[in-house]
């Protein structure tokens, strides 16, 4: 029988909290830096429709993306 006092055992180990926590971290400042990127050459070019700042965007979100996949199946 299990002791109601000792604390449950997760499922999960806290590398995988880690991890998730730090690709998401990762994935926010990748985005941010390819908006910026393309904002600013955006701003340089001149041109009405924010053409850079989109394909990067787009870019990078395939990128994210592919990484997500590769790293949730190796460790799966």
């Amino acid at each position: 029988m299990e002791n109601p006092l000792q604390p449950k055992k997760s499922s999960r180990k806290p590398n995988q909290l880690y991890r998730y926590a730090g690709l998401a971290f990762q994935m926010m400042a990748s985005l941010g830096l390819a908006v910026f990127a393309g904002y600013k050459l955006d701003q340089r070019t001149g041109w009405r429709i924010p053409v850079f700042m989109i394909i990067f965007s787009l870019l990078a979100l395939a990128v994210i993306l592919w990484q997500i996949i590769k790293d949730t199946r190796r460790n799966d």
